[in-house]
């Protein structure tokens, strides 16, 4: 036994304790992160188990989609769908397209993170990160990479089959370069879609309920996002002022790069311009966190 009463010998401290020994003597900040996430994960894992069906259920709208866009390009090419072409996209780039939208939003949609927040500064439940060394964007940050690592590892299982079933849509896999940008671009989807709910939520210090903001937000992103339909097919005056938005990096953007359709300075440009957005949401949220601190009140203990 020791001094403070706990047992002596290689057991005396527990085993999270003993492995983040040398993860604490590098850096305590970034002990402390991962202890965050690896918890976060297991949570996730006991309870997400209902992913895979739920993953799989969404895609049966796309059999509603297919008819639709095969009627569609029925009517453009006179009985000739397969022939058809609408903006330099045929019948089968939209279905392959639509497939990778509901892809692409598996990586930016952030479900209940802004409505959290908020509800969380409603409630005091901020007051946690205020009397703790835990930054509250930081913490949000890990859950929510938790929540996708958990929804990716199982959610994985009925992607595959309904992507072999419909490979028969797509043109072929991309070069490597074209694949490196598209992965790229799934990656800073996630932070793009997680720093702008972020920031829709910390308005929250200013008005206590962002539901209604929070819905216009999702009606506008769920049409100028191009996950209804290429943005291309846009008339050009409106394309002009869509891609001077972010809202197209959460879904058309990558099922582009991946189809191909956005090659060479213009895939350069974009990719420019996806990182500049991510830069400013995050100076955005850092900033609206602080000022909304600054006006916080919590009562109570």
């Amino acid at each position: 036994m020791t001094d403070n009463g706990a047992p002596s010998g290689s057991h005396a401290n527990p085993p999270v304790e003993r492995d983040m020994s040398w993860l604490n003597r590098v850096s305590p900040r970034a002990a402390t992160w991962w202890i965050i996430l690896r918890v976060a994960l297991e949570e996730r894992l006991v309870y997400r188990g209902d992913f895979a069906l739920g993953t799989l259920m969404r895609f049966l709208p796309i059999v509603t989609q297919i008819f639709l866009w095969w009627a569609i390009f029925q009517a453009a090419g006179q009985g000739n769908g397969d022939a058809a072409t609408l903006r330099n996209y045929s019948y089968p780039d939209v279905v392959a397209y639509y497939l990778l939208t509901m892809l692409s939003r598996a990586f930016s949609s952030m479900p209940g993170l802004a409505s959290g927040i908020a509800l969380q500064i409603r409630q005091g439940e901020i007051n946690k990160f205020l009397i703790q060394p835990v930054d509250m964007i930081g913490y949000l940050f890990l859950t929510r990479l938790a929540h996708k690592s958990a929804y990716y590892s199982v959610a994985i299982g009925p992607f595959i089959p309904v992507f072999i079933l419909c490979r028969g849509y797509f043109p072929g896999w991309p070069d490597a370069t074209t694949m490196v940008a598209y992965i790229s671009t799934l990656l800073m989807a996630f932070l793009l879609g997680f720093f702008l709910e972020a920031s829709i939520g910390l308005v929250g210090f200013w008005f206590l309920e962002v539901s209604s903001l929070l819905f216009v937000y999702m009606l506008f992103s769920f049409f100028l996002s191009g996950h209804m339909f290429p943005l291309d097919m846009l008339p050009d005056s409106w394309q002009t002022v869509v891609r001077l938005l972010p809202l197209q990096y959460l879904a058309y953007f990558p099922s582009a790069v991946f189809l191909q359709k956005v090659q060479g300075p213009e895939l350069i440009r974009g990719l420019w311009l996806e990182a500049m957005w991510i830069c400013i949401l995050i100076v955005a949220c850092r900033w609206l966190l602080s000022r909304g601190l600054k006006r916080y009140s919590g009562y109570g203990g």
